[in-house]
Formats: structure tokens, sequence, C-alpha cells
């Protein structure tokens, strides 16, 4: 498909932190494309395949995980882009990469480092993804981290809109490759963002109803969820059940992207450029209000349903506890981290915290839990929701 004209254009990029000269051809590839492969060859991306994305340290191979959650993010992305007319390979880089700064046991971690790192700034993933890929990873022998483009790095910091009072993290990196974090992000950018919120919202809903914390019923009392399941059964009225709910969910998948790119086609229409778009003070890629209503309801059902259900919050208290226990136990000891952390570690603060919360942010859930038992002599039980 033609690239449209308000599109991001990796011949056009904005750069670079760190120039790279090195021998020989560079391939083919664009710059968008090698952003990509980086994030995809990188350890902290393959680490995802061990994070929480609902259910923590899942027992059953069925469960998401947050990589196989990112991977299905970018298969949206790359539909998406591919109608609109957008840079492909810079969309599916933001989808791979957006969540590659979540702790272990995802929000419940995040809660955690939040509270340990209260005297050293904070905490936020969102940020520790662009410190992760921007800093800590770092395979090259010639500059730090990953050297993503400018396009990439501030498709990432932005992942939610403008941003106004960036955290330490964020700070760090702006100060020195500025991202115009008060402005709207690129079109790819946007649509990575509404590409997750599609996923998590359907798929998310599959996996409860794997689960059990889920039942037909519960989503029947949402009118427009009703609507699609009698749809499905008249059209498949003699399908096993399992099959019909996980028609609902493709169908709802199909709603929600065909009514983005109805509404969004709309609001780029007369864009000339992505600067434009950079320009507009507002968010172009998204629902319809009646699809965002309908969104906002999903989200509460599910916050309610799911989230908070009573058997994820008591597994959540206890991942909480096990990465607040780490937290201290390293602050406390510094031995009992690995020679490399240990040879590394700032003697003064808030240097000295930032620098474990980055350890501990990198773990798997099940890493975690094997430091907590190798530190304190057991991990709390019934850290497997399912």
């Amino acid at each position: 498909m033609q690239r449209a004209p308000y599109a991001s254009d990796p011949g056009a990029s904005r750069g670079r932190e760190f120039p790279e000269e090195r021998e020989g051809s560079r391939g083919p590839r664009s710059e968008f494309q090698r952003d990509r492969d980086r994030i995809i060859h990188s350890i902290s991306f393959r680490r995802l395949r061990s994070k929480t994305q609902v259910f923590i340290s899942p027992d059953g191979d069925h469960y998401r995980t947050r990589l196989t959650h990112s991977i299905e993010v970018a298969q949206i992305g790359r539909v998406l882009a591919r109608e609109l007319g957008l840079d492909e390979d810079l969309t599916e880089a933001l989808c791979l990469g957006h969540d590659i700064g979540h702790p272990p046991f995802g929000h419940a971690g995040e809660k955690a480092l939040e509270a340990a790192m209260v005297h050293a700034g904070g905490y936020d993933h969102n940020a520790q993804g662009l410190r992760t890929l921007a800093r800590l990873e770092s395979p090259y022998c010639d500059h730090e981290g990953l050297n993503l483009t400018w396009e990439t790095l501030e498709g990432l910091a932005k992942h939610n809109g403008p941003i106004m009072a960036p955290n330490w993290a964020l700070a760090e990196i702006d100060r020195d490759f500025p991202l115009d974090l008060s402005t709207w992000p690129s079109l790819e950018a946007q649509v990575a963002a509404i590409s997750d919120d599609i996923a998590y919202d359907n798929h998310d809903i599959d996996d409860g109803l794997r689960a059990g914390f889920l039942q037909l019923d519960d989503l029947l009392a949402l009118d427009w969820l009703a609507d699609q399941w009698r749809a499905v059964e008249k059209r498949f009225p003699h399908a096993p059940r399992d099959r019909q709910l996980r028609e609902l969910v493709r169908t709802q998948i199909g709603i929600m992207v065909n009514d983005m790119l109805t509404h969004t086609r709309k609001q780029v229409k007369g864009l000339t450029s992505a600067d434009e778009v950079r320009g507009a003070g507002r968010q172009l890629a998204g629902f319809s209000p009646a699809m965002q209503e309908q969104e906002r309801v999903l989200k509460r059902f599910m916050y309610d349903r799911l989230y908070y259900h009573e058997e994820q919050l008591g597994t959540a208290e206890r991942a909480r506890d096990v990465i607040s226990r780490l937290f201290v136990a390293y602050h406390q000891d510094p031995t009992t981290l690995p020679e490399e952390w240990q040879a590394s570690l700032p003697d003064t603060e808030p240097q000295r915290s930032r620098h474990i919360a980055d350890f501990i942010a990198g773990m798997t859930d099940r890493f975690a839990i094997d430091q907590c038992r190798r530190i304190y002599g057991r991990a709390p039980e019934g850290l497997s929701n399912v």
C-alpha cells in the first residue's frame, strides 16, 4: 500500500542519539526495521515470556504473558498501519517494545516498586521501558543502549500521549536526546497505543473465561457484547461453547478495528505530513465517541470482575511482598546482588536505589520468586492464581 503523506518516513528520520560508523553494508533494512529487530533480539524482550500479563506465574501454557500479548498487539498494529498507509515497521517496533519496562508480576510488581522508590523519584513502567532500551540494554561496543531512532523513542515515551511532567528516568533521556514530550506523537505511535487497548480488552476476556474468573453470563450484562453473542449463536448454533466464545472475542476485535479505521480516516483527512500530526494538538488515531464509551464500560467491567477479583487481589498482595522484600534485601545487604550488579552499585542516593530497581524491574516472575527463596529461605505460597 502506498505510504500516506502523514506517515513517518524512515528515510527522513531525525536520527539516532549516538553516531554509528561501522564497516560493511547496512543491508536492505530501513531505519525502523533495524529498530524493530534490535528490540526483538534484546534480552529484555525475551524476558517478557515469563512476565505477568493478567495472571501471575500462570501454570497453564495457554495463558498470555507479556511476550505473547506484545506479539498480539503487533499483529493488530500492523493491520491498522497497513490500512492507514503508515509505516508498518515503526508501528511494529512500538508495539513490541511498549511493555519492556514492566517489572515481574505486572501491575502488582509496579506498585511495590513505586512504594519502594518514593524517596528516589518513583517508578513508572513506561519510563523504565525507555531507560531499559536507551541505557540498560547495551549489546554494542560503541554506545550504550540499543540506540533506537528518535521516532521509536518518541513513540515509546509518549505511548499514552503528551507528557508534561516526566519522571526522572524519562527526563534524563529527554535531556540527552530531546523527544518533544509535550506534543502528540506520530500516528504510528497512536496506532500502537490503540492496538494495545484492542488486544488486552479482548484477550484478557479470553484468558478470564479460560481461568473461570469470568462467566458468559457476566459478559452478557453488557448489552453490546450480548448483541454480538446472539449473532455468534445464530451463525454457529451447533458449535461447541468454547469455540463460540473465541468467535465472540474475534468478532469484537474486528468491530473495534473497523471502528478505529473509520474514525481515524476522518480525523487525518487533509493532513500532509507527520509534523502536522504532531502539531494537531489532539489525538487523531482512535475510536469513535460511541466506541470510546463502550470501551470505557468494558474496562470498568474488567476491573470489577477480573483485575480486582478477590483471588487476584490476594495473589497481587503476595507478589508485592516479594518485590518489597527483595528491594529491602538488596539495599541492606548488597552482597545478595549478583557480582556484576554489586560491582556497579552506586554509593549514594538516589542512584543506589535506582540501580537496585533496575535489577528488580528486569526480573521475570519465576526469577523473582527464586531470588526471594534464596535470600529469605522461602517465598510466599500461592503465587500462581490459575
